[in-house]
């Protein structure tokens, strides 16, 4: 079986900016809102397809995963931005503690992931449209990674001073941590990439 790396699948997926992400789910017999109930990870099983890949299997060479990560956007005053903020990964408080940015598990999926920009278009939209592919590719000494360093520096910091409760959205200028799953009084936490980071990794796209 072929492997597709990390710039393959940038490289495939670029081929279908343009295209409605509904109709390539038809296509490939993905299902959508088919059923009356939307199946949430319809959009990611669209671009795994698209990218090459065998739909669950994202392994680049020497056993380096990426992941593929569908991000909303929508126009405000005529302008194109991010929807919401986006997960990047769950916080492990003993994985935080022990590791400083460049060897945490947060810079390495930041690092990997796949950004896809897609039109929304409102709830069970009938349609979506892929408008960009990125990656956060910016050398370690890169202002906007120094930045992001910075912010994971203050969370980890707070962490040892203040505990993991004490972690709250609030922190942070491009990445924060913040409770993750339903409901109020949630104990776990995720980092995520604010809407201006998003919109950061995007304007670097060609």
């Amino acid at each position: 079986m072929k492997i597709i790396t990390r710039t393959n699948a940038i490289k495939n997926l670029k081929k279908y900016i343009g295209q409605d992400l509904r109709k390539l789910a038809l296509k490939y017999e993905i299902t959508t809102y088919e059923t009356g109930k939307q199946n949430k990870g319809w959009k990611g099983l669209v671009l795994e397809r698209l990218a090459g890949l065998q739909n669950n299997i994202s392994k680049a060479p020497n056993g380096l995963s990426y992941e593929l990560k569908s991000v909303s956007f929508h126009k405000v005053d005529g302008n194109l931005v991010p929807k919401e903020t986006m997960a990047i990964t769950m916080i492990n408080p003993k994985e935080l503690e022990d590791n400083s940015f460049f060897e945490s598990h947060c810079w390495a999926k930041l690092k990997s992931i796949v950004f896809c920009a897609v039109m929304w278009h409102g709830q069970n939209s009938e349609s979506g449209e892929l408008l960009k592919v990125a990656s956060l590719d910016f050398a370690e000494d890169d202002e906007l990674i120094k930045e992001i360093k910075a912010d994971y520096d203050l969370i980890r910091e707070k962490l040892l001073t203040q505990g993991f409760e004490a972690l709250t959205g609030a922190d942070g200028k491009w990445i924060q941590a913040r409770t993750k799953g339903p409901g109020h009084g949630s104990v776990s936490r995720a980092f995520y990439a604010r809407t201006k980071l998003v919109k950061e990794i995007f304007k670097t796209a060609s």
